[in-house]
């Protein structure tokens, strides 16, 4: 299992496909799942043991793991479909925490997108989930600077991208 971490907008979901297609141009069996799937605006970081127990603990074991999707309807955010998880040769974990202090243990690599300033970093998030959530992105930068700060995550990683 590797984890793609790092502050929102910073381009963790564009590496982490190409990590992600990397693996597979050399026949590896790869999931890539983005903790976008778990986490709400209200709920930045502790949905965290319906990953564990839903996806990792299973895959460890050697099994298929599920969980229910984050659906993000008008009215707001709520559990949704569930997903099957196939027991994959690599797993590449991708969102803000997922190289977590928790996790660290089990990964095989810990990868670091920083993605320039806060203010650029904001304008990129605007611009992929647009205005009407500037104010959301801009507490969740608020939040994920603090998150980082205590865990340690940028200097745990054993590399790093721009």
């Amino acid at each position: 299992m590797v984890a793609v971490d790092g502050p929102s907008g910073a381009g963790k979901s564009t590496f982490a496909r190409a990590l992600a297609g990397d693996f597979r141009a050399r026949d590896v069996p790869v999931v890539l799942l983005s903790t976008d799937e778990f986490a709400t605006w209200t709920d930045p970081v502790a949905w965290w043991p319906r990953l564990e127990e839903g996806v990792l603990r299973p895959l460890a074991a050697g099994y298929p793991g599920s969980y229910r999707r984050m659906e993000w309807p008008p009215e707001g955010p709520r559990l949704g479909a569930t997903v099957t998880v196939p027991v994959p040769g690599v797993l590449v974990l991708e969102g803000v925490s997922s190289g977590r202090t928790s996790v660290r243990p089990l990964l095989s690599h810990l990868w670091w997108v920083d993605g320039g300033d806060e203010a650029s970093r904001l304008a990129r998030s605007v611009a992929r989930d647009g205005l009407d959530h500037r104010a959301d992105l801009r507490r969740w930068q608020l939040f994920e600077r603090g998150w980082f700060a205590v865990d340690g995550t940028r200097a745990a990683a054993g590399s790093h991208v721009g």
